[in-house]
């Protein structure tokens, strides 16, 4: 049986100067797309990690002192308008680098406070129905992200890489959501080992050439 890889977000959270929430999701998602599109040195532990059929992934918050010893630490950041997350070799699940381990995983709580621009696909739609934290959020954004990326062929891959990878993260009315689900796009559906119940649609990533790419659910 493979061992369990998971994939270390570490999100930058200075107290004077918090990161809006959107560009903590996109930042997240971009910076899973980055290790995706170029998995450097860490080929290995990323296939250990997409290996095992599992892309877990957890965030974590970091400031100061934190975060230095964080940077230092194998890895890529992603600044991405007021946010800046590191995304790091995936780890085995029991076994994380200590300065790692002892970064807080709960209450990561963000807001909006500016408007956003206008969004331009793909856009990663959230569940309007489903209260998250900031931290939980950002997991799945990055989810919806590798579905999508999955789901691309090389041409779009190209076509998406040449636009810095860059991701819209919105969310969608009941309505619009519901119809997503059941428009043949990727859904995340949450395996439930924190917060929300197992099974939930989560995210659903659009964007016009992924339009019937999965099978309807």
């Amino acid at each position: 049986m493979n061992e369990l890889y998971v994939l270390p977000l570490v999100v930058r959270i200075e107290r004077a100067t918090p990161p809006e929430r959107t560009d903590a999701l996109e930042a997240a998602a971009m910076a899973v797309l980055s290790l995706l599109d170029d998995s450097g040195e860490w080929a290995a532990e990323l296939h250990a990690w997409q290996s095992t059929g599992k892309i877990r992934k957890v965030v974590r918050r970091a400031r100061g002192a934190e975060w230095r010893r964080a940077i230092a630490l194998p890895g890529r950041t992603i600044e991405h308008r007021t946010a800046e997350v590191r995304v790091h070799p995936p780890v085995p699940l029991d076994d994380w680098p200590r300065d790692l381990a002892r970064l807080q995983v709960s209450g990561t709580e963000l807001a909006d406070t500016r408007e956003r621009p206008p969004a331009e696909p793909p856009i990663l739609w959230a569940n309007p129905e489903l209260d998250m934290s900031a931290g939980k959020a950002m997991a799945q954004a990055g989810h919806a992200a590798q579905l999508a990326w999955w789901a691309s062929d090389a041409e779009e891959r190209a076509a998406w890489r040449a636009k810095g990878l860059a991701v819209c993260v919105r969310t969608a009315s009941r309505e619009d959501f519901a119809a997503k689900v059941g428009a043949g796009l990727p859904v995340v559906r949450d395996a439930g080992f924190t917060e929300i119940e197992p099974g939930s649609c989560t995210f659903v990533a659009d964007a016009p050439w992924l339009r019937g790419r999965v099978a309807r659910s």
